[in-house]
């Protein structure tokens, strides 16, 4: 009889706990359902190779909105701390704390026509070594889909180290707010380069108006999210203050299908006088008025300032100049036209910062990417890689 009565209790205790794990498993699905699908589809392209300085290349393809309207509407963040509360309690709901920062890097950009009437914009990022992310979100809700690249250090992800721990996983589901360049499907390309305003290696932007606010990379978010044309995305950049991260200041190059292309910058009144990132201006850039460009069938972007006038009388250093001049004389040589994407490939691998006289200390090109914003479509190599099977990767918007 004791028998039998041990074996009811333990039967409805049972019972109980099956219904409490179900419970709690409802209740993480309904918290979670985009977050759970975005971590499963988590994979690795390449691997690491220490000896020619590879971080690993992976893929994640976002589920959901990843909060970014209510970022925005929340008047969005000022300080990278800012951007991280409200990722640790949208994303994990605070139980979780999250990461975000940048550094210092080094790269270049252009835009050009291929033989066959497409638009495309190139781009080297130049850094030491470090893991990527292939990353695709598509919102919905009137937001555009896109593909971008990320550095997965600046989830506070160890770039030594692979992504394997649920731990570390977790800290993807803030990729979404750290692109680097991307493309969307409406055509429209951008990049984010460092510009070494002020002081040492750069005094970020840090604008303060009544505006609402956004940081380095949340503002290529809200161009790849939002904007359908280089008109659009100026328009948006100039209903924020901007505030740079992590200590650095940057400028910016949009482009889109129609062949237009600006280079967005906050600056002060010149080299000498720009040490204060609260007094400085946007200055749009355009193919069409850049007087560093013969033409507007090209524009070149790297690591100093274009706005006219701005090292006249200075001895401040332009950085990336040597590289704006190889791919500007290519680009003049041709008229601003590659034969296809894998030549305009090719151009970036000629300034590839492994073998290119360096002086600073991103002596790496961790990705080169070309956007088809005619096509929509993405070619990107790893590590300079160029033309090496298991590197190279294509992807295609609207597909």
């Amino acid at each position: 009889m004791k028998h039998h009565s041990l074996s009811k209790v333990l039967k409805r205790l049972a019972c109980v706990l099956a219904a409490l794990v179900i419970a709690l498993a409802v209740v993480v699905f309904a918290l979670w359902h985009n977050e759970l699908a975005t971590l499963s589809s988590l994979k690795k392209l390449s691997d690491r190779d220490e000896a020619h300085r590879d971080g690993a290349v992976y893929q994640l393809n976002v589920s959901g909105g990843y909060y970014f309207d209510d970022f925005l509407a929340q008047g969005g963040a000022s300080t990278d701390s800012a951007l991280i509360s409200f990722i640790t309690q949208s994303i994990t709901k605070g139980i979780i704390p999250m990461n975000i920062k940048t550094s210092t890097i080094a790269c270049s950009a252009f835009t050009a026509d291929t033989q066959s009437g497409d638009r495309v914009f190139g781009r080297n990022y130049d850094f030491s070594a470090t893991n990527t992310a292939i990353v695709y979100t598509n919102p919905g809700k009137g937001r555009h889909a896109s593909y971008s690249t990320i550095d997965l250090s600046f989830l506070g992800l160890d770039k030594d180290k692979d992504v394997e721990s649920l731990g570390q996983k977790i800290l993807t589901l803030a990729a979404p707010y750290v692109p680097l360049d991307g493309v969307n499907d409406a055509g429209v390309a951008c990049g984010i380069f460092m510009s070494y305003q002020g002081e040492g290696k750069g005094t970020p932007t840090d604008t303060q108006t009544d505006k609402p606010d956004l940081t380095s990379t949340t503002l290529l978010r809200l161009i790849l999210d939002y904007a359908d044309s280089v008109e659009d995305a100026v328009a948006l950049a100039e209903q924020y203050d901007l505030h740079d991260s992590a200590s650095s200041c940057f400028h910016y190059m949009v482009a889109d299908s129609t062949g237009r292309s600006a280079v967005l910058e906050w600056v002060g009144a010149d080299a000498d006088h720009d040490a204060d990132g609260s007094q400085r201006q946007l200055n749009v850039l355009w193919n069409d008025t850049d007087a560093l460009s013969d033409s507007s069938d090209w524009q070149v972007v790297t690591n100093f300032i274009k706005a006219p006038g701005y090292y006249d009388g200075t001895a401040v250093e332009m950085k990336g100049l040597d590289r704006y001049e190889h791919l500007a004389a290519a680009l003049r040589q041709t008229n601003g036209v590659v034969a296809d994407k894998n030549a305009a490939m090719d151009l970036l691998a000629s300034v590839g910062r492994r073998t290119w006289n360096n002086d600073d200390s991103n002596t790496n090109t961790i990705h080169s990417v070309v956007y088809d914003l005619t096509d929509r479509s993405v070619l990107w190599v790893g590590n300079e890689h160029y033309g090496e099977d298991g590197y190279t990767f294509e992807f295609q918007l609207g597909a």
